[in-house]
């Protein structure tokens, strides 16, 4: 390149500002990015005379930027947060679903040879512990007779091996004990459960309290291994035999088919007397449909919508909603399963499962229950607002009940496929899941073992169920408002009995009471629909709004000037970053270079000296062959050292005067000659 073109170059170098990633150090870098940007406050830094001046420049630009970062940081936390607004109106709306059981599941008369056995033991034990009459004992016995014995309902004798015991004394884990009937002694080594606690949430971080001596409880043994017992202690003789026989009771009706189930419970023309609904008369066949609930036997649902109608109110008041008299039957109650008379009744979403025995309503005899409804709609945000579930489609449970998905289903059907993983069996009293038997001890000997050492962990929530199950983001809730009068009135309990003894006809056999019937209104209080939703506090737009105002008011910038930012300190500071480090790799490799250059040829100079010190000709070598012309010429030049050359002869070291002096001649030969 000719010599004033290289000028003109280096001088426009010089005039021209250096932009971006040309200039050669962060330092000039970050000064041209002041010089050119639109922040006021940056330029200010550089451009500002004086010390002082340009000190508080800094210190106001680094605090609005402090700044920003601290109203952005709360924009994005409210960013996840919700508003939850309340509307209501006035609507028609669809009726809710109603379930309706009796507290006995199946007419005792029914169901009795199934669990002769188990009757028979759980008046032995009462007779043993309490004193129950010899007389009833033995009617009880004479009135079982009768019964068909051949399928024997303990064909293993687990009733004698998992029976009650009195727990005289407790040293440790050492339990004295009491058999019932017999009154042995013996001495037992067991882990203590209080088995009323056992069933009650975050019981475990109480202090256990040792049990009072002369309590009732039952032992379970692991059937795999003897010396593993649990001993189950109740503070109420009356919550330990109810605990030990409902034991037996689902064993013993797991295996009988669900058919006969049917055939032993309530029909809707026994349990269901009269019916009306907006005013009009409901049958029992068209509006009822049959649902068996493993814990409540048949129970009927009003209004099911199975059948893809739903009725529907125009009208709040007791007159425009259910009204139903209910025919309890006291007489064929269970006398150890259900201590209760009366009725559970469920209001429920038509989606949902009727779980009666959590949320169910009890209705009392001889009363006239009113039950005023009002619905309440809610809605929740999803993640990331919440942790709630749209239809449980990402837990990673199987829904066993058919129906959708809420939380009680969810916890429920986490349990059941534990209890099936563990034990080998379902329990009776929640659905059956595919592949799976429901448990009893003639095929799993072990299960009450397994089952109550899995449900204990269960209500401590150490099984895991309720970390993997959440709430659901929709759900419809009626709230209640109950009341009672007594019914029917003294006045008018006569002759209302005597017609309904007579409409029953051939379904009982004896005068109706007021304590075999129930009378129960549902109705909507007013047709006002609460409706609860979450929205989000902000948007996308109302959040970047928000980011641009606070760049404008801190450091009077814009979005545009965000994305210079973005380019100045993370791509053209990358690439000067990068350049620099190259240059000075670069450099250094060839000093590295030039290093191992340098060394080499210090190595061949000293390597030639070495070789000049033992001779004077620099060429000679010590070689035993003499060296050729070519390789001669091939041999290295010792620096600053000229080659000698030949010195001219020293005549008086060849002493020829001496010779000639003693009178020697020279004689000339023919090689001499030759040679010449």
């Amino acid at each position: 390149m000719p010599e004033h073109k290289k000028k003109l170059k280096e001088k426009l170098k010089k005039t021209l500002p250096v932009t971006g990633p040309q200039a050669p150090t962060l330092y000039e870098l970050m000064q041209w990015y002041c010089l050119t940007t639109n922040t006021h406050g940056c330029r200010r830094i550089v451009v500002s005379k004086g010390r002082l001046r340009r000190l508080i420049w800094i210190m106001l630009t680094v605090g609005a930027v402090g700044l920003i970062f601290w109203q952005c940081a709360l924009l994005i936390m409210s960013f996840y947060s919700v508003t939850v607004s309340i509307t209501v109106s006035f609507q028609k709306l669809d009726f809710p679903a109603v379930t309706i059981c009796n507290l006995n599941p199946y007419k005792y008369s029914e169901v009795k040879p199934y669990l002769t056995n188990l009757q028979e033991k759980t008046i032995e034990n009462l007779k043993d512990l309490y004193g129950y009459p010899d007389s009833l004992l033995r009617m009880r016995r004479d009135t079982d007779a009768s019964l068909n014995r051949a399928n024997d309902d303990d064909p293993k004798g687990f009733l004698q091996k998992i029976q009650l015991v009195r727990i005289e004394d407790i040293k440790g884990e050492e339990i004295l004990v009491s058999d019932i009937p017999s009154g042995r002694k013996r001495r037992m080594k067991s882990r203590m459960v209080d088995g009323e606690r056992a069933a009650v949430p975050h019981e475990r971080a109480a202090v256990p309290e040792p049990a009072p001596k002369k309590t009732v409880g039952f032992q379970l043994c692991n059937q795999f291994n003897t010396s593993d017992c649990t001993t189950y202690t109740f503070s109420s003789g009356v919550n330990a035999i109810q605990q030990w026989y409902y034991l037996h009771y689902t064993n013993l009706m797991a295996q009988v088919p669900m058919e006969k189930k049917i055939e032993m419970g309530y029909t809707a023309d026994e349990l269901l007397v009269t019916c009306f609904f907006n005013g009009m008369s409901c049958s029992n066949s068209r509006n009822f449909k049959l649902f068996h609930h493993p814990q409540y036997g048949n129970c009927y649902t009003f209004n099911s919508g199975e059948d893809g109608t739903i009725m529907s109110t125009s009208t709040g008041g007791s007159t425009y909603g259910l009204q139903v008299i209910l025919h309890i039957d006291e007489a064929e109650y269970n006398p150890f399963l259900s201590i209760s008379a009366g009725a559970k009744i469920l209001v429920h979403d038509q989606s949902e499962y009727p779980f009666v025995e959590d949320v169910g309503t009890d209705i009392e005899t001889a009363m006239e229950t009113s039950i005023g409804l009002q619905l309440t709609e809610s809605s929740k945000l999803s993640s990331p607002y919440s942790d709630c579930t749209l239809d449980g489609s990402d837990i990673p449970v199987n829904n066993i009940y058919n129906k959708n998905y809420s939380y009680q289903i969810c916890i429920h059907s986490c349990f059941q496929a534990a209890m099936v993983e563990s034990c080998g069996c379902a329990h009776y009293s929640q659905p059956l899941p595919l592949g799976a038997e429901f448990c009893n001890y003639n095929l799993y000997p072990n299960w009450m073992y397994c089952y109550l050492q899995l449900y204990s962990d269960f209500v401590k929530e150490d099984m895991g169920c309720h970390k993997k199950c959440r709430e659901s983001c929709s759900n419809r809730e009626w709230t209640f408002t109950r009341s009672t009068a007594q019914w029917p009135s003294i006045t008018s309990e006569e002759w209302m009995l005597r017609v309904l003894t007579w409409e029953m006809g051939d379904k009982i056999d004896k005068n109706l009471t007021k304590y075999d019937l129930a009378n129960v209104g549902i109705f909507y209080k007013d047709l006002n629909l609460r409706s609860i939703s979450e929205s989000p506090a902000n948007s996308i737009a109302t959040l970047l709004s928000n980011f641009g105002g606070q760049l404008g008011l801190w450091l009077s910038c814009s979005m545009v000037c965000v994305i210079e930012i973005v380019e100045i300190f993370c791509v053209d500071s990358f690439w000067v970053f990068a350049r620099q480090h190259w240059q000075k790799m670069r450099k250094r490799c060839q000093q590295k270079k030039e290093e191992r250059r340098q060394a080499q040829l210090a190595a061949a100079s000293q390597d030639a000296v070495a070789a000049d010190s033992g001779h004077d000709n620099p060429v000679c070598i010590q070689d035993e062959d003499p060296p050729t012309f070519n390789t001669a010429l091939s041999l290295p030049v010792p620096s600053n050292c000229q080659v000698p050359r030949t010195p001219p002869p020293n005549y008086n070291t060849l002493r020829l005067q001496t010779f000639l002096e003693n009178g020697g001649e020279l004689e000339d030969s023919e090689d001499d000659t030759e040679y010449l």
